[in-house]
């Protein structure tokens, strides 16, 4: 089944379903079309969900090595016109910033939401976790940032 029919489908959990198959299969030449195909879905909502999940998962994948750059450039281009899409790539940018040790800035970290402080207050950076151990957004960030100090060989 390709996006086309997919979006025949009135039901949006079986699109949603559907489209992150597709995106989970989808070839790197591909990724792009079909990440503008599947946000052309009317249900914007679902649509932005599934293309959230799939940036999560190859972001995760790809963050440690060098093909991670381009992918971001084109994932950007490809949902530039979604904030908060945009913002997510951004912040998988800071993050692989911040734990392989590139240049960073403690306000974009201090700026960033909550997801990406949570994932940083549990990473290995000690200069962004003790950042984050003193003024994370929340209690909850504030007190994994404290313990991942603590306990640093099981982070």
């Amino acid at each position: 089944m390709n996006a086309d029919d997919i979006l025949q489908n009135p039901d949006e959990h079986v699109r949603f379903a559907a489209y992150l198959g597709r995106l989970g299969r989808v070839a790197d030449p591909d990724e792009v079309d079909l990440v503008g195909r599947v946000l052309t879905d009317p249900d914007q909502a679902m649509a932005q969900s599934a293309v959230l999940r799939h940036l999560d998962r190859r972001a995760a994948g790809l963050y440690p090595g060098p093909a991670y750059e381009g992918w971001a450039r084109a994932m950007t281009r490809a949902v530039t016109d979604r904030p908060f899409l945009t913002q997510r790539l951004r912040e998988w940018t800071l993050f692989r910033a911040v734990t392989l040790k590139l240049p960073w800035q403690p306000d974009e970290l201090l700026a960033s939401s909550n997801w990406l402080q949570l994932m940083t207050a549990a990473g290995t950076n000690t200069e962004a976790i003790g950042i984050l151990a003193e003024a994370g957004r929340t209690k909850r960030i504030r007190n994994t940032a404290k313990a991942t100090l603590s306990h640093p060989s099981e982070s």
